[in-house]
């Protein structure tokens, strides 16, 4: 009775191994690519709905970027006040600094900012200054709009030429930022 178990077992693991195929060159190549095609529209899928990479070609946020720095922004995430963010203006991405959220009121006396009536400390290094500005102030920044200012101040081509710059017109807040020419 011990003979017929041991030969039962053992035609059943005969019947289990399977003999293994050589995969070809071209199998191997048709999986690389595949795996190469699906990275890339994960990368393209990322690119387009999650984050944005942009080189810079100003100098409107200087210090902070500097012309020729690639920039990585984040489109779902909060954005407050102080935050360095991306936006389209005149069909071109600029950088700026949001100092005024919606419903805020902005004044520029001197060369000293005031958000609702209260000065703003900055780490900027320019001084801001409502000279040569478009808009009157004080200013209330409509609904569903910011206030933003580029770090290097003396350029006013921010919202002090054009007004609040609407949320649909942002590209995100900046996360990451790489410097690729000098320090």
């Amino acid at each position: 009775m011990e003979e017929k178990k041991e030969v039962k077992n053992t035609q059943a693991d005969s019947g289990n191994t399977k003999k293994k195929k050589k995969r070809s060159a071209v199998s191997f190549m048709i999986e690389f690519f595949i795996k190469i095609g699906v990275t890339a529209l994960v990368v393209w899928l990322l690119c387009l709905f999650v984050v944005g990479v942009y080189v810079v070609h100003s100098n409107s946020s200087y210090p902070m970027i500097k012309d020729g720095d690639l920039c990585l922004t984040y489109k779902f995430a909060r954005l407050n006040s102080g935050d360095e963010i991306a936006y389209v203006r005149d069909g071109r991405i600029k950088f700026g600094r949001i100092v005024g959220m919606p419903g805020d009121t902005v004044d520029m006396v001197g060369n000293n900012l005031a958000v609702n009536g209260y000065g703003v400390f900055e780490d900027a290094v320019y001084p801001t200054t409502a000279e040569g500005a478009s808009i009157t102030l004080p200013y209330t920044v409509p609904q569903d709009t910011y206030f933003v200012l580029n770090d290097y101040r003396d350029d006013i081509a921010d919202s002090r030429t054009y007004g609040g710059i609407p949320k649909a017109d942002t590209k995100g807040k900046l996360v990451l930022l790489l410097r690729r020419r000098g320090f």
